[in-house]
């Protein structure tokens, strides 16, 4: 039992004594392996850092490099630059070392030919005194011989050539205002001629009314409709009149104001259009087409500025230009009348030689005062003026447009031309409205007035009575009484007659002998 015990405990031993060595062994090889492991890990670890502080270095090399190729660049372009300013210099110095020696050898030729021209003006002194001299010895001589002192004979030789020279002065200036009124005629007529024909427009007849047409009469009923409230409305938000009456199909729109009408008419049509007709609409629609008129205005004026070529105005005088196509003087509107005026000026410049394009801009802004947003008590053409100053228009424009009507003093000759061709464009035959029965009346009272002087036999108005032909007896009417018998009806009927333009009035006297073979 002893034995056993001894045996088991010496084999716990051994068991022991092998399994220490076995562990001993094991923790050698686990630490030699992690030894190793932390060795190759600091080797990589060194190497990383070395490669990153290698890195470094070459990115601070480079940036090095870089920095020092810049101060080697701007040390280059400073040499660069301060080479080209020496070479400057020099170049300056040798043109002023050449002006220099250039200014000595002109100095010294103007030297040489200051001496030259003394030495000439000495002899000139010399020769001028002898002169002199002889020139009295032959004023004493001629003395003698008159009998005149040189003072009297050249008294008498100043009056005589004045004398002659007022003459032939008069002779000459007579001479020259004839051949000036006989050309000055001409050529005023040929202007004006050619510009009338260079210019051709249509005339447009506006009146206080205007017709809108609907397509039955049930519509009539909805434009007054409950008691009249459409309307009432309709009239209060236009200012327009409208009168709905037995007239089939139509209703009429009156009132004194183009713009007004325009804006019932275009209003009364969407409304009509759409169906819907009642007060809180109808003053919806009418506030919609009252913008809607004001852009066509702008647009209107815009428009005709670049027909005619016109450019750099206010924005307010175009606003007004198209307002000018809602408005009319005696039946003719004014926007084409102001165009055609306008026309007219660039044409007759041109013809005299003067700026077209001013004298247009004139002849347009002519009437710019008959459309202002206030109603002044001021005539229109100082109100155009006016305006026309405000607005930043040229002082020669400005003043063509308030002289037109001889409000104020012409200055420049664009303000004869705009007024001229104001003329032209609303007095010519059929510009203007005017009813029939005042132009026949006014046609024949022209001729009655003519045949109411003795001695006349006939009379005729031509040319929409632009002229008055009249034939009188050659037994009773000399040709002296003829020439006062043309002033005489010129004058009573520029005295007692209302008349668009001028009335040319041609007195004709002619003999005839009339005899028979039987």
């Amino acid at each position: 039992m002893i034995v056993e015990i001894i045996i088991g405990f010496g084999g716990a031993l051994t068991g022991a004594g092998i399994s220490y060595y076995l562990w001993d062994s094991a923790l050698k090889k686990r630490r030699e392996t992690l030894i190793k492991d932390a060795e190759n890990q600091a080797k990589v670890l060194k190497d990383k850092k070395i490669l990153q502080a290698k890195e470094r270095f070459i990115q601070l090399k480079s940036e090095h490099d870089k920095l020092v190729n810049e101060k080697n660049q701007k040390i280059a372009a400073t040499e660069n630059r301060q080479k080209q300013k020496e070479s400057t210099i020099n170049q300056r110095k040798d043109d002023l070392n050449r002006k220099v020696r250039e200014f000595e050898n002109e100095k010294k030729k103007n030297d040489a030919i200051r001496e030259n021209l003394s030495r000439q003006l000495d002899v000139v002194e010399q020769q001028q005194e002898e002169l002199e001299k002889t020139h009295r010895k032959q004023v004493e001589k001629l003395e003698d011989i008159s009998a005149l002192s040189a003072d009297e004979a050249k008294a008498q030789l100043v009056e005589s050539m004045k004398n002659e020279a007022k003459t032939e002065a008069m002779s000459y200036i007579q001479e020259i205002m004839d051949d000036a009124k006989m050309n000055a005629n001409r050529e005023a007529k040929k202007v004006v001629i050619k510009a009338i024909q260079r210019v051709a427009t249509e005339t447009a007849i506006e009146n206080s009314v205007t017709i809108f047409h609907i397509e039955n009469d049930e519509i009539k009923g909805r434009i007054i409709g409950r008691e009249g409230r459409n309307i009432r409305a309709l009239e209060a938000s236009t200012g327009v009149e409208i009168i709905v009456d037995d007239t089939p199909e139509a209703i009429v729109l009156s009132a004194f104001d183009p713009v007004r009408r325009e804006i019932a008419r275009l209003a009364l049509h969407q409304l009509v259009t759409d169906g819907r007709i009642h007060p809180a609409r109808i003053e919806e629609v009418v506030n919609k087409v009252k913008q809607q008129i004001e852009e066509e205005i702008i647009e209107t004026g815009k428009r005709t500025t670049i027909d005619l070529g016109i450019h750099g105005m206010h924005p307010e005088l175009i606003r007004l230009i198209g307002k000018m196509k809602y408005r009319s003087s005696y039946g003719q509107n004014l926007l084409q009348h102001s165009r055609e005026t306008a026309n007219l000026c660039a044409i007759m410049a041109s013809e005299l030689g003067l700026n077209p394009k001013k004298a247009k801009r004139a002849g347009l802004l002519h009437d710019i005062g008959k459309v202002p947003d206030e109603e002044p008590e001021l005539p229109h053409a100082i109100l155009g003026m006016k305006l026309a100053e405000k607005y930043k228009e040229k002082a020669d424009v400005c003043n063509a447009i308030g002289a037109h009507h001889d409000e104020v003093e012409m200055q420049t000759l664009i303000a004869p031309i705009v007024q001229a061709c104001d003329a032209i464009s609303g007095a010519r035959p059929g510009a203007r409205r005017e009813a029939v029965e005042a132009y026949i009346k006014r046609l024949k009272d022209l001729e009655q007035m003519a045949l109411s002087y003795p001695g006349v036999l006939k009379t005729y108005a031509i040319q929409a009575g632009r002229e008055l032909r009249v034939i009188v007896g050659s037994e009773k009417i000399t040709d002296e009484d003829s020439e006062k018998l043309s002033y005489d009806i010129a004058k009573k009927i520029q005295d007692e007659m209302t008349y668009p333009g001028q009335v040319k009035i041609t007195v004709i006297r002619e003999t005839r002998a009339i005899n028979y073979a039987k």
